[in-house]
């Protein structure tokens, strides 16, 4: 069974650090990329991180660069997402999700949540300002 299992979501304050983690069991991790989105009440998903997990290339969403870093531990089949410098307008539900990649070549696709298979069931994270 495939699962993606996100944690570390919370309450901070504007300024401030979370990381959240993606924990991925169920399927072959190395030949996937996991990508975080998030979303807001009243708005549309969007991509906000990638990684390769086979190669470990990275990509951000302009809003969040210089703030926050995404990383994989293949050994455990998580991947991180460190937020920091936190505002109030990242307050969301941030999830994580799994696309089939081992070919992929470019990674045009790494913000369209239809391109996804696996999706896991969110956490919130709450900037207060």
């Amino acid at each position: 069974e495939v699962q993606l299992v996100e944690s570390g979501g919370g309450l901070v304050q504007a300024g401030g650090s979370l990381r959240l983690s993606c924990a991925a069991s169920g399927f072959s991790f190395n030949d996937y990329a996991i990508g975080w989105f998030r979303q807001a009440p009243g708005k549309e998903r969007e991509g906000v991180s990638c990684i390769s997990s086979s190669d470990g290339s990275t990509y951000y969403a302009d809003s969040v660069k210089g703030r926050f870093t995404i990383s994989s531990d293949n050994t455990k089949n998580t991947v991180y997402l460190q937020m920091n410098s936190l505002k109030p307008e990242d307050t969301a539900v941030y999830y994580c999700a799994a696309r089939w990649a081992l070919y992929s070549g470019s990674y045009n696709w790494a913000f369209r949540t239809y391109e996804y298979d696996y999706w896991g069931q969110g956490t919130q994270v709450t900037v207060s300002s």
